[in-house]
């Protein structure tokens, strides 16, 4: 019988994530000289090679893949030993640490935070606002308990590590100047603003969300301006800078000089997620902020 040693099975399981010997030291924070210590004594543990060489980096074996294959049950049961034992000893008392995206803040998270203070006073919620990507990166480190993004930056659906739960479809509106031709239209489309100026990011999700939706509309967005945030878009919408594709989530406060315009056809969603590890979703606390924030979800998708 193999004594199996859960520490180094999580050292070859970020290796198989990290894709190095020294990002996965980097992860775990330890040398690479300690982490390829413990995997060779894991190997002569198991009796069986767990990597091999790649030029200059190193791959799994079948056998090791095996290991991991079953290692990801043993895995998803210790998360709910934990999520089970805190329930168990604390009751409804507890710490969730969330990660989410910048407009999920205001929009999910604090009134979900809200809505714990009466349903649930015990668990304490702590908020770290990161980047669509950077939530899940914190998820998998064990940095965050819970991690809200885009569905499009999320986890893949295989992914043993997480359970992702869907949580919200929120719309894309378009930013008008109040002054626009096409501000009082009885219907707009987003081919009707094809020879606009756009404003969107340089690069990353959002700007593929804005390219994605208006070439499904048929034209490829001309982009006038280039920013990040939705204050500093928002504002060059209103002074008559060029229109936009903004989440509902991120205009729920009104601008005097931005009319928020549905789109009548194919009207563009992106969707919200949250992802956690499997099996923590079993636990008190995790369960009840996950629970607040479908409540919430389903007010605003309402």
């Amino acid at each position: 019988m193999v004594e199996w040693d859960i520490r180094k099975l999580q050292i070859l399981r970020t290796l198989r994530e990290r894709g190095t010997v020294t990002a996965t030291a980097e992860a775990l924070r330890m040398t690479p000289s300690a982490v390829s210590q413990q995997l060779t004594n894991l190997a002569k543990q198991v009796g069986v090679p767990l990597l091999e060489a790649q030029g200059r980096r190193v791959r799994l074996t079948d056998a090791a893949r095996l290991v991991l294959r079953h290692a990801e049950a043993v895995f998803e049961q210790l998360e709910r030993a934990d999520a089970e034992l805190a329930a168990y000893v604390h009751g409804e008392v507890g710490e969730v640490r969330v990660g989410a995206f910048s407009t999920a803040v205001p929009a999910l998270v604090v009134p979900a935070v809200l809505a714990l203070r009466e349903a649930a006073p015990g668990v304490a919620v702590r908020v770290r606002e990161a980047e669509a990507g950077e939530a899940y990166e914190l998820l998998a480190a064990g940095e965050v308990d819970l991690a809200l993004s885009l569905a499009a930056q999320a986890p893949v659906v295989g992914d043993a590590r997480f359970t992702r739960v869907p949580l919200l479809a929120d719309p894309l509106d378009v930013a008008l100047p109040r002054g626009h031709r096409l501000a009082n239209a009885e219907e707009l489309r987003l081919a009707d603003l094809a020879g606009e100026d756009w404003i969107f990011g340089g690069s990353g999700p959002w700007s593929d969300i804005t390219r994605g939706a208006c070439e499904a509309a048929g034209f490829s967005p001309r982009q006038g301006h280039s920013a990040a945030g939705w204050t500093a878009i928002l504002a060059m919408v209103e002074a008559g800078m060029g229109v936009a594709l903004v989440p509902r989530m991120a205009a729920a406060v009104p601008r005097g000089g931005v009319v928020m315009r549905e789109v009548g056809e194919q009207r563009p969603v992106r969707h919200v997620v949250a992802a956690v590890r499997r099996g923590s979703e079993a636990g008190g606390g995790v369960g009840r902020v996950l629970g607040a924030l479908r409540g919430v979800a389903a007010k605003l998708g309402g």
